[in-house]
């Protein structure tokens, strides 16, 4: 488990665990989530929100890895543009460290 800065000034935090990281990889929640000019703001948030409620919406057994990632990360109060940044980018380390495992 880690955390990541869910603000600028370091204040709030928000736990990932890498349950939460294999739930993004398989439900591919970051890919096409951010636009063309790389910027992670509150519309992005609403984005991947949306997605996800959507795919929610369209199971018929919802999966509770993907509840777990929504109410621990993804609609965790403390969620903003910033801390999807942070997200993003820890994400990105994780799946570079465990390309490099294996």
């Amino acid at each position: 488990m880690s955390k990541i800065q869910a603000n600028p000034s370091g204040s709030r935090t928000i736990e990932v665990t890498d349950e939460h990281l294999k739930t993004i990889e398989e439900y591919q929640l970051l890919r096409d989530l951010i636009d063309s000019n790389g910027y992670v703001d509150e519309t992005v948030l609403d984005k991947l929100r949306l997605n996800i409620r959507s795919m929610l919406e369209s199971q018929s057994g919802t999966d509770k890895r993907l509840l777990d990632l929504c109410l621990d990360v993804v609609y965790h109060p403390d969620m903003k543009a910033f801390g999807l940044q942070q997200l993003v980018l820890y994400y990105i380390n994780w799946k570079n460290s465990v390309a490099d495992e294996q």
